[in-house]
């Protein structure tokens, strides 16, 4: 955890003599409360609270990125490519989380600290591409930083509203994030396999063809899924004609009634750990069902290891997410 701070001289003596000028300045106001999306409006009204940072994701996921961005993006908001540092190769299994120092440092470039809330703002044209955004927000609980937030409907809500919008770059100020990893919400390939006899459900997130093992992801080695999985393909609990997730009892009524109580242990899983973090977001967040992990190292990790069971057949048929 201390790795960053011991790697990074410069960006510490930047923070103390910050925390420094700091202390002689007025005292700003405190981080505002979030909730896991916030509107358009709540964005509007704590855009100029200093303990407020806003990043900005637009990506290729959403035909967009850094120029898009330059062009306009909400006024304040700091560019964070995805995936950019927010996942990383390891051990032949791509998009899994980096390690914690190296976030730490990120995190600090960014100008993220404890006592600072967190917006993140998708481009708002898909699920594909919310799914990024949640994907971010799960890193962000799992390092410990619990306040931060997803701009419901992202930044196309934002300026089809009118609302301002910034041309050019925005430059962080750095700060110190050290994280306070929460292992719960994370799980490895061996502890998913532990998991296959008990009662814990396996939630796999990808859509039917690849669950039924008619499609795959090109680097998944086999077709099919973890045995036992549920399905839910995460674009079902998105609504394409808004760009936001569907409503709260409209999500309820496509959980599955084998989830039994909000206490059932649920996994997470997709094929790199980006739509599972749509479903984990959805059950963890939005229903309040607090016993729900993420695989990140799901269908691609899982099927490189012969010596685990997948069920299905091949078909001839690959796909890219």
């Amino acid at each position: 955890m201390l790795t960053a701070i011991a790697t990074s001289v410069s960006r510490f003596a930047a923070v103390v003599l910050a925390s420094a000028i700091g202390s002689v300045a007025t005292a700003q106001a405190s981080a505002p409360a979030v909730t896991p999306l916030v509107s358009t409006q709540w964005l509007a009204n704590n855009l100029e609270n200093d303990n407020l940072i806003v990043l900005d994701i637009r990506s290729p996921i959403a035909e967009a990125g850094r120029d898009d961005y330059l062009k306009a993006h909400i006024p304040g908001a700091l560019w964070s490519e995805y995936p950019g540092y927010w996942r990383t190769e390891r051990n032949g299994v791509a998009g899994v989380v980096p390690s914690v120092d190296k976030l730490e440092a990120a995190l600090s470039d960014l100008g993220v600290s404890g006592d600072k809330a967190v917006v993140i703002v998708p481009a708002g044209t898909s699920s594909l591409e919310f799914g990024a955004a949640t994907r971010i927000y799960w890193t962000f609980k799992y390092l410990g930083h619990e306040a931060v937030a997803i701009l419901d409907g992202g930044h196309q809500a934002w300026a089809s509203e009118g609302r301002p919008l910034q041309t050019g770059d925005v430059t962080p100020t750095g700060d110190l994030f050290v994280a306070e990893v929460n292992e719960d919400l994370l799980v490895s390939t061996d502890q998913v396999a532990e998991a296959l006899d008990s009662n814990i459900v396996l939630l796999d997130g990808r859509p039917q063809d690849q669950f039924k093992g008619k499609a795959k992801h090109k680097k998944a080695v086999r077709y099919g899924h973890l045995p036992g999985a549920v399905n839910i393909d995460q674009a079902g609990l998105y609504d394409p004609e808004t760009n936001r997730l569907k409503n709260g009892s409209a999500l309820e009524k496509l959980i599955p009634a084998n989830f039994g109580s909000d206490e059932q242990p649920v996994i997470s899983y997709c094929n790199t750990g980006h739509w599972a973090a749509t479903n984990w977001f959805v059950l963890n967040e939005v229903l309040g069902r607090k016993n729900v992990t993420l695989y990140d190292d799901s269908m691609v990790g899982w099927s490189q290891r012969q010596d685990l069971p997948v069920n299905a057949t091949a078909a001839p048929a690959d796909v890219a997410n």
